[in-house]
């Protein structure tokens, strides 16, 4: 299975369906330490956009992605509405890329039931890199602060006032905030009480805001140092 994505799609779609030995793989798996990138956020913010521009940019100097997309559930099939994975079908053919779009069988996390499991199952093949994009169903998310190392919550300047934001429980998770469409009316504004939210709380008061215009490529590169800068300060915490 070592390299082979269809071989690692068939042993996911081994794990999402329970088959028969699915365990005993799960359980002689080997511990590697890869780590995992979360992004969430409302719908419409850009997440899909985002993960796209970060396959671009983490996959330099050779290294091998792997993105799990989590998508709504249709009513009828169960199966996964892929929405805008139309934006990385560029990746597809890509050796060192390995996407895979999951539904979340109705739950309510915006996770896969089996996203744990198979998140260590890509943990055991040679990539660099784990993005997992969350189906984005508001405030419900938060499972994914404890699978990933870094959780990057994307938002829009229309996400709601103070008080919404406030409120928010993404705004509990983040390790980064996101700012997309920051070119819209009112982002100055929404950044603003953004920063005062995040400074008042000491929890929070080190958590950078990026300014992004995605589908201009703008702001991507502080988005990945970003990254890397919080997976670097929690290896020397290790």
């Amino acid at each position: 299975m070592q390299g082979d994505n269809k071989a690692i799609a068939r042993t996911i779609s081994l794990i999402e369906n329970e088959t028969g030995g699915y365990k005993e793989v799960l359980r002689s798996l080997p511990q590697n330490n890869v780590p995992v990138i979360g992004i969430t956020g409302p719908p419409g913010a850009g997440k899909s956009t985002i993960t796209d521009l970060l396959i671009g940019k983490l996959k330099k100097d050779d290294k091998k992605i792997s993105v799990l997309c989590v998508d709504p559930s249709s009513p009828f099939s169960k199966g996964a509405l892929l929405g805008d994975r139309v934006r990385m079908n560029k990746w597809y053919n890509d050796a060192n890329v390995f996407i895979r779009s999951f539904a979340t069988r109705g739950s309510l996390g915006g996770l896969h039931p089996k996203i744990i499991e198979i998140t260590e199952l890509i943990k055991a093949t040679p990539t660099n890199y784990i993005i997992i994009e969350t189906v984005g169903v508001g405030q419900s998310e938060v499972e994914i602060a404890a699978l990933a190392d870094v959780t990057i919550v994307v938002l829009v300047p229309e996400a709601g006032d103070d008080i919404q934001i406030m409120k928010a429980g993404l705004m509990e998770i983040a390790d980064i905030f996101v700012v997309n469409k920051y070119d819209r009316p009112d982002a100055d504004r929404f950044i603003m009480n953004l920063e005062m939210m995040r400074n008042y709380s000491t929890a929070h008061n080190d958590i950078p805001i990026i300014k992004m215009i995605a589908t201009e490529q703008k702001g991507i590169e502080g988005l990945v140092s970003a990254i890397e800068n919080k997976l670097a300060l929690k290896n020397n915490r290790k």
